[in-house]
């Protein structure tokens, strides 16, 4: 669900950067009392993590379509709405400058989409709230995981479509990119509940006092994340580096419903400034474009005529390696500077 900049218009698009950047600067000053030794390496560590999974797209069956996982929710259960936000934030924007994957321009818009309503709505208003009334359910943990990422999907994809009607786009009327973009959703937040369920049972099982809300029958000893640090950072380093040659070529849910509605998976992006300077950086910025070396045409047409499954490529490993490591050093940085800042004394006023 990464929006490319031709999806939206340039008021839009700086309408979305301001509400994302006060949402992150909002994070920042909430998350400094809460800070502890362990969450911010584990900031990292989860931002890797998620950031891989992230590159892997499963088929959704029947349709046509793939998915593939946002983590939005995994973020917010495993590090609280304000390091998830912070996090999810750090994870779009390497991907944006670095990867190509989703326009700077519209680099706003996704991380809204994508953070705003699992942090900051499903965690507290539907997961919390399911835990907590019904903490010593396991069943119940499932479901609140379950909904919250469903629902939380739902209405990211439903943003995305609010986005491309207020930038005018009339390539994909309201009506009909709708009906694409909530069903073919549904089906990639239905998977992505099942992860998001199973990663956060490990966690219960390995290290409760990570989560937010801990089940009572949890050990009440000294928080430690060796555990659950190594093991995501192991599962991030195998996604990253092996398993995502595993990724369905299928489109995505958004590029399937852009083409159910306007017969193309892609829009021309307008020939403006504002437009051009945003992809004249990122075509700066993006080293690892699509997740894969720089290449001439002639070898990428070779590539595309010879495509096969899996697709073992030296470039998707060492993007998914590297892409994982940008995050864990810029949200791990961003978190140490958080921590390191509220440790300094305030100067005092004569």
């Amino acid at each position: 669900m990464h929006m490319a900049d031709a999806l939206i218009s340039p008021a839009v698009g700086g309408a979305f950067w301001a509400a994302s950047a006060g949402l992150i600067g909002y994070s920042c000053k909430k998350i400094k009392s809460e800070l502890s030794d362990s969450k911010v390496p584990l900031m990292g560590v989860v931002g890797a993590f998620v950031f891989s999974a992230q590159m892997i797209n499963f088929t959704i069956p029947g349709t046509g379509s793939s998915g593939h996982l946002g983590g939005g929710m995994i973020l917010a259960i495993l590090l609280g709405p304000w390091a998830g936000f912070i996090v999810m934030a750090s994870i779009l924007t390497v991907q944006a400058l670095f990867f190509a994957d989703g326009g700077i321009l519209a680099l706003g818009c996704n991380i809204f989409n994508m953070g705003f309503w699992t942090c900051f709505v499903m965690y507290p208003l539907v997961y919390k709230k399911i835990v907590r009334q019904h903490h010593s359910s396991q069943s119940k943990l499932f479901w609140g995981s379950m909904i919250a990422a469903v629902v939380g999907l739902q209405l990211g994809a439903f943003n995305v479509v609010l986005q491309t009607v207020l930038s005018g786009i009339s390539e994909l009327p309201f009506a009909g990119f709708l009906a694409a973009m909530q069903p073919i959703h549904l089906g990639i937040g239905i998977v992505e509940g099942f992860i998001t369920a199973g990663v956060v049972a490990f966690v219960v099982k390995a290290q409760p006092q990570l989560l937010e809300i801990t089940i009572p029958q949890a050990d009440k000893s000294p928080v430690s994340i060796k555990l659950v640090a190594a093991s995501l950072l192991i599962a991030a380093v195998i996604t990253g580096g092996a398993l995502s040659w595993f990724a369905s070529g299928h489109p995505d849910g958004l590029e399937w419903s852009m083409f159910k509605t306007s017969g193309a998976e892609e829009l021309d992006t307008p020939d403006n400034a504002v437009y051009d300077k945003s992809s004249g950086l990122q075509e700066m910025t993006a080293f690892l474009p699509d997740y894969g070396f720089k290449e001439s045409e002639v070898a990428v047409a070779a590539e595309e005529t010879a495509e096969s499954w899996p697709a073992v490529s030296v470039g998707t490993t060492v993007s998914g390696l590297v892409g994982g490591l940008l995050t864990l050093a810029l949200a791990f940085g961003i978190g140490f500077l958080l921590k390191f800042k509220r440790k300094i004394p305030s100067p005092a006023v004569s």
